[in-house]
């Protein structure tokens, strides 16, 4: 049987990836001075309704609807992972493929909690009509909420010739996104994420962005 070690927790299913996920496209658009843009407050209810959203995700993983988590996966993300491997259809039959190969070898999550403080970020500019002294003018905005959820997720192991499955916690965290008219959160894994993959979708994001701890651990 392959090592556990192999494995990674990707919204949150546990599959067997490939540096497919870390190697995103460098941003191209230039990227807007800070003075272009206006800021707005981000309302505490927007930071709960992610993290309200990534449970929910892992709720359903758990109880074994690993199609949820594809389902919900970021769109734009979700693109251009397709665009490396040669096409959707392609994209997302090594993901259902690889749901089966977790059942096939004996793994199992077993819990997924989010954990921790998560950080919240206005992202992607747009343009927005607005009122400045009675009159109504064109101003550029970020039109988009991403949330960083750190997440706590453990998975039962059955090895061959074992009695004594194996148990691994894994500590990460998902990236929440969603417009901010919208109600519906779409994720990125965090398992395999570095700042500069974020980047090179949200370009905007601070150049000394810190992202959560990723680390596993087997528990005794």
């Amino acid at each position: 049987m392959q090592s556990p070690f192999r494995f990674r927790i990707l919204l949150p299913l546990v599959f067997a990836c490939s540096p497919l996920w870390a190697q995103q496209e460098a941003a191209t658009t230039p990227v807007p001075a800070d003075a272009e843009i206006m800021a707005e407050p981000i309302p505490a209810d927007v930071t709960a309704s992610a993290v309200a959203a990534v449970k929910a995700l892992g709720d359903q993983v758990v109880l074994g609807r690993y199609e949820t988590a594809i389902e919900k996966m970021n769109p734009m993300w979700k693109e251009r992972a397709a665009k490396r491997i040669g096409g959707m259809e392609k994209l997302e039959a090594q993901l259902k493929g690889v749901a089966k190969q977790m059942v096939q070898q004996g793994i199992s999550m077993i819990s997924f909690q989010p954990k921790g403080q998560p950080s919240a970020y206005e992202v992607w500019p747009g343009k927005k009509v607005v009122t400045e002294n009675g009159r109504q003018v064109e101003r550029l905005v970020h039109t988009k909420y991403m949330v960083l959820v750190p997440t706590v997720t453990r998975f039962r192991i059955l090895r061959q010739g074992d009695p004594k499955p194996l148990v691994i916690e894994s500590t990460g965290f998902q990236v929440a996104i969603r417009d901010k008219e919208a109600e519906d959160w779409t994720f990125i894994d965090g398992a395999s994420l570095g700042p500069n993959d974020l980047r090179s979708l949200f370009i905007t994001l601070p150049q000394d962005i810190k992202l959560p701890p990723v680390n596993k651990r087997e528990v005794r």
